[in-house]
């Protein structure tokens, strides 16, 4: 069997399966080429294609071809995002350790970040980043490589997924720039402390409760607390973002900025703030899953 003949067995044992995507693959092909790859010990980007140096014909050893497929079972029993099977993740070229202790990160200001889409709002005088909400510390070490100056506290209010972000400061050599705090919300003294930011990155959670109910089971095995956005009941999803907006401006600098992403949920966001003046930032996804918010926007919005 070949490596391209065993990705496509696994691909159609997982579309049979009817699994469930969206942590870093978005169809049974890439998931199944993510597993096979990595359980052999080869590049995720090896070509696979016609080209002249495709590894699309590859043989394989009947040990290896029982490996991945010993992989390729645990992905449909488990149910669980294949991230946390390799224990790896990766987001705009940077790798990261991820498990259960955390989401897995995708959150679409990566690109943003490397592509420079919001710097436009950003000056010399931006020093102070927050990274709120950072799970395993994706968004913080991402902004701390791409803006070489910058310090970044990152928060949350899990110590578990802090761990895991700890494990990722550690692994980049950001232990001087990323500083790692628990803190729910913006409540932490230590956090404020280590204000007024500049930029402020933020990916809550924002599922609303009829998406909630209805996640399939890839999406249940991450922590519900990184997801679930109705801490109050609202069922909007919008919780956390309305405590946020009632806090924030009072420790953003005057030129602060927030970048926020709410995926699938602007109707709500809108329906929610609708005085909110908001720049709504082009991504690969369309645009209208993140959003940008002033310090002064913020303030006449009150």
């Amino acid at each position: 069997m070949t490596l391209l003949e065993l990705i496509e067995d696994g691909a159609q044992r997982f579309e049979a399966a009817n699994l469930s995507y969206g942590h870093g693959t978005t169809n049974a092909f890439d998931e199944a080429a993510w597993l096979a790859l990595w359980k052999l010990g080869l590049a995720l980007d090896t070509p696979l294609d016609d080209g002249p140096d495709s590894q699309a014909n590859r043989p394989l050893a009947q040990e290896d071809i029982a490996q991945v497929a010993t992989l390729f079972e645990a992905r449909i029993s488990s149910r669980k995002p294949a991230a946390y099977l390799t224990q790896e993740a990766w987001l705009q070229g940077f790798s990261f350790y991820i498990d259960e202790r955390s989401i897995v990160p995708r959150s679409l200001i990566a690109e943003l970040l490397v592509d420079g889409s919001f710097d436009y709002w950003l000056s010399e005088s931006t020093q102070r980043v927050l990274d709120l909400c950072t799970g395993n510390g994706s968004l913080g070490i991402i902004a701390a490589s791409v803006y070489p100056d910058v310090s970044v506290v990152g928060a949350d209010l899990s110590p578990d997924a802090l761990a895991v972000a700890r494990i990722n400061v550690e692994r980049h050599g950001l232990q001087d720039r990323v500083r790692l705090l628990q803190s729910d919300g913006l409540q932490s003294p230590d956090l404020q402390a280590a204000g007024p930011f500049d930029l402020v990155l933020c990916n809550p959670p924002y599922v609303n409760a009829q998406s909630m109910a209805a996640l399939p089971p890839e999406y249940r095995a991450e922590p519900f607390l990184a997801l679930d956005g109705n801490r109050h009941g609202s069922g909007d999803g919008m919780d956390f973002v309305r405590d946020l907006f009632k806090e924030l401006a009072a420790h953003l600098s005057p030129q602060g900025v927030l970048v926020l992403e709410i995926g699938h949920e602007r109707p709500y966001f809108e329906t929610a703030f609708p005085d909110l003046p908001a720049v709504w930032l082009d991504t690969s996804a369309g645009s209208d899953q993140v959003l940008l918010i002033t310090r002064d926007a913020l303030l006449s919005s009150q």
